[in-house]
């Protein structure tokens, strides 16, 4: 089963488009179909994503965001 994390390009929602759940990524559509069900969204950060695309700053030997 796929859900429509499989249509998007970042590396960080593709690891999660075969998860039995009915994933939206963040756009209007799915705040606008949240507001047609009269059901609240809920957001989850995918941590293990900003943990893997983190890097060192050679500068300072601190975590960065590419």
């Amino acid at each position: 089963m796929t859900n429509r994390l499989a249509h998007e390009t970042s590396p960080c929602l593709l690891q999660h488009a075969d998860n039995p759940v009915d994933w939206w990524p963040w756009s209007a559509d799915a705040f606008e179909e949240a507001r047609r069900r009269g059901v609240p969204v809920l957001l989850s950060a995918f941590d293990v994503c900003w943990r893997g695309s983190s890097r060192r700053s050679p500068s300072r030997g601190t975590a960065t965001m590419q």
